[in-house]
């Protein structure tokens, strides 16, 4: 059970990555690779100002803002320098690595001596029940801090969820979609849709470098290479939530979203625990984002095919 809750509780965190992958990939088609800089510029400098002794929750802050900053700057390129958004992407992302390493002084971080938020949430479960009390959730005991960093995580989770819904039915989270959807439409209604792009890619990245924070801080260390494979791992997340939801409205798609970064942590939880060696973790996360690209387009041709033999016939 502990397995399970701790798998729950890290794809909680990813969530907020995969949402941010959301925004950039599904609501803009922008393939943005700044996603694997900004997570690992969240945890650098949240990590950075946690162990320099700032308040863990400001540090947070300042971490998505960095992220957002970043996300900018790739939008800038993209749309006042007309760089191809995938070079663009490319270019600040390894610019963060170095900006990385001098934010941290160093390429590894650890904050296991420093307060964090998750520090807080071990603290109020010792204060409400009492050290090493565990509680028995079907049949399985949890301990209480495990129990409680779950519950912290989820409520974030949720609230941001709540955010993003409420944001993208405003006047100008609609206009953000609609650029999305059909730039020229939505131009010639007077929007300036080179500020929604650069703003959304902004706003992506800054929730992907809050997932960086969160998971620092979870597991104790923030380090220069964390953030490599990233960007798969976000499209994994947003892939699988599509294939559970099949309805296209924004809140589902939404909870989709965090509904597949929880179970496709769960699914790698369970391939490490049979015996999958940790190497091969990217090369199989890959080689399933791959599947999952092509798969519905296979089927799609495979209903098409079997529709006209059954009209010829």
């Amino acid at each position: 059970m502990t397995l399970v809750i701790g798998s729950v509780t890290i794809g909680l965190v990813l969530a907020m990555l995969a949402l941010g992958i959301f925004i950039s990939f599904r609501i803009f088609k922008f393939a943005d690779i700044t996603a694997e800089g900004s997570f690992t510029f969240g945890a650098a400098v949240s990590a950075a100002l946690i162990a320099g002794g700032m308040n863990p929750l400001p540090a947070t802050l300042i971490a998505f803002l960095g992220g957002m900053a970043a996300g900018c700057t790739t939008g800038i390129l993209h749309t006042r320098f007309k760089i191809n958004s995938l070079l663009a992407g490319i270019l600040v992302m390894t610019a963060l690595y170095s900006i990385n390493l001098h934010v941290m002084g160093k390429s590894n971080v650890p904050l296991l001596s420093e307060i964090t938020v998750f520090t807080w949430m071990e603290n109020f479960s010792h204060r409400l029940s009492g050290q090493g009390t565990a509680y028995r959730i079907l049949g399985w005991m949890v301990p209480g801090p495990d129990l409680w960093i779950l519950i912290f995580c989820l409520m974030i989770v949720v609230l941001v969820c709540g955010l993003l819904y409420w944001f993208f039915r405003t006047n100008l989270g609609t206009a953000m979609r609609a650029t999305g959807d059909n730039d020229q439409m939505i131009r010639a209604l007077g929007v300036n849709t080179q500020v929604m792009i650069i703003l959304g890619i902004g706003i992506s990245n800054g929730f992907i470098a809050l997932a960086g924070s969160m998971l620092a801080q979870y597991q104790g260390f923030a380090d220069v290479q964390m953030g490599i494979g990233m960007m798969v791992w976000g499209l994994a997340s947003v892939i699988i939530g599509e294939a559970l939801i099949s309805e296209k409205s924004l809140g589902l798609v939404i909870a989709g979203a965090v509904m597949g970064s929880i179970l496709f942590r769960l699914l790698v939880a369970i391939a490490l625990r049979w015996g999958m060696n940790p190497n091969d973790l990217k090369l199989i996360t890959a080689v399933f984002v791959l599947i999952a690209l092509i798969l519905p387009g296979m089927l799609n041709k495979s209903k098409k095919r079997s529709l006209i033999r059954h009209s010829h016939a």
